[in-house]
């Protein structure tokens, strides 16, 4: 049996750094819900105090001073639906690219990356002015195509990279059974790309559920919106319920961190198999 390996100083260097980083990156969790369990008198007297006791009018105030369930239901409504067209669209979008080695499809990769080096902040106003002449401005529709195509240049990315190491002789086998190309892309090639499809779901997944900027100014004003904007409604210019905020941000949390942790060993499989492969 191989001995085993004694550590040295940098090991326990870097075991306490990954410590600092996760206290660092865990914190803010634990002062939420701490927060979600206490009075707003006592986050403003101490911020930094443990809860006294289960303090759960928060989550009360929550449901009957905004259209909560109603934001939860849009929320999941466009992550859902999204996701699933991110899902239908995206990996054909990569495997024509892939597969059909041309200018053009070389040119549509070029394109799809250059768009990634564009800030969204910088072709903002003239999105929202086209979204009008479409008529996508002020209903769920808007900000979902703005969902689909925001995760193409990425996803193109990292389907491509994932492509290249699923052998062609798997594809040709599938079309001289009988298969088309359409077939043998979502019976043959698709189920291979589980990793990067797990990898896809997640990052778009929680970009969709905790995004502000898009359902504030997209969807009708004087209605419910999503869950992080009815959270910061109650935040105001010269007053703010920090105890309705957090318990807010606890329930937005939890779908979050559930689905995380589901399909993690997944989003890690697919985002390293890709780098590899790419």
């Amino acid at each position: 049996m191989r001995a085993l390996k004694k550590p040295k100083a940098a090991d326990y260097l870097l075991l306490l750094l990954a410590v600092v980083l996760a206290v660092i990156f865990l914190y803010p969790v634990l002062f939420a819900l701490m927060s979600a369990f206490k009075s707003n008198g006592d986050i403003l007297k101490n911020p930094v105090a443990f809860p006294t006791s289960l303090y759960t009018q928060n989550f009360v105030d929550l449901f009957q001073m905004s259209d909560f369930s109603t934001a939860i239901v849009n929320t999941i409504i466009l992550t859902v639906v999204s996701e699933l067209l991110i899902v239908c669209i995206v990996p054909m979008a990569a495997y024509a690219i892939e597969r059909r080695k041309s200018r053009f499809t070389s040119f549509i990769y070029t394109f799809f990356l250059a768009g990634m080096m564009i800030p969204f902040h910088l072709y903002m106003f003239p999105l929202f002015k086209e979204m009008k002449m479409f008529g996508l401005f002020g209903n769920m529709l808007g900000p979902i195509v703005c969902y689909i195509s925001g995760s193409v240049a990425f996803g193109t990315l990292l389907y491509c990279s994932f492509l290249n190491g699923i052998p062609l002789d798997i594809e040709e086998a599938a079309m001289i059974d009988g298969c088309s190309p359409f077939q043998t892309f979502w019976k043959v090639t698709f189920p291979l790309l589980g990793p990067c499809t797990g990898s896809m779901v997640i990052l778009n997944g929680l970009n969709i559920w905790n995004d502000f900027l898009m359902p504030y100014l997209v969807l009708p004003s004087g209605r419910a919106k999503t869950i992080t904007v009815e959270i910061a409604s109650f935040v105001g210019q010269f007053t703010a319920r920090w105890d309705i905020v957090f318990a807010g941000t606890i329930i937005s949390i939890v779908p979050a961190l559930i689905i995380f942790c589901m399909f993690q060993k997944y989003f890690v499989k697919g985002i390293t198999a890709g780098a590899a492969k790419g």
